[in-house]
């Protein structure tokens, strides 16, 4: 069974070893396959100054396993795009306020990226933003995401011109948090429920979820 689950400060120490799974799996992901050196870590975990306790993460789990994941983070504080990237939004200057977050580090594993497990978490995504009051979700990212995002029904505006990254196009974008876009995505992803987790872990093992579509 795939769900996605909400890791906070107020729960990740009950999520130890799924985050440290997760962190394995970005090291993984980004450094191993597409050669992001300077993320580089001798202990195989790829983290950075951003995974603190000001982060959520939204962790896709299938019985026990991750095989996705992203971050959250508040755009308020000191944050990638405002710290890394600010000449990507040059021209309009850092989006930033209580009802924004910025996502970073989205990934699924190689196995499952023909499924529905990224649509899933797609829409856990919406879903958790939704229930947050967030309105907008800022993020960096390579030119290929934006026919991506359309077809899973989201609602994206640029932020600024595309600028090479790691030899790549990217960038700078905000994407709309709407009840429409959950709608859509959550079709795409055959869902007949929701797939978002909030449990504490304090009685809860890794392999266990909400009811969703197989």
């Amino acid at each position: 069974m795939t769900y996605i689950q909400v890791i906070t400060k107020d729960n990740r120490t009950y999520y130890s070893d799924v985050l440290d799974e997760y962190f394995r799996l970005r090291h993984k992901v980004f450094v191993e396959e597409r050669g992001w050196h300077d993320l580089r870590r001798p202990n195989g975990r790829e983290m950075d100054a951003y995974d603190n306790d000001h982060a959520t993460y939204l962790i896709a789990l299938d019985n026990g396993r991750v095989i996705g994941g992203l971050r959250l983070y508040p755009t308020l504080l000191p944050h990638m795009i405002s710290e890394a990237f600010p000449h990507l939004v040059k021209e309009r200057g850092v989006l930033t306020g209580s009802t924004i977050l910025e996502c970073t580090r989205y990934f699924i594993v190689k196995e499952r990226r023909t499924g529905r497990t990224d649509c899933r978490l797609l829409a856990a995504f919406q879903q958790f933003c939704l229930e947050e009051g967030i309105t907008e979700v800022t993020a960096v990212v390579e030119m290929w995401w934006l026919p991506r995002w359309h077809q899973a029904g989201f609602k994206v505006r640029p932020l600024g011109m595309p600028t090479l990254v790691e030899g790549q196009p990217c960038i700078a974008a905000a994407i709309r948090i709407s009840e429409e876009s959950l709608e859509r995505v959550s079709r795409l992803a055959s869902l007949r429920g929701s797939s978002l987790s909030r449990d504490s872990g304090i009685s809860s093992r890794r392999d266990r979820g909400p009811h969703v579509a197989a």
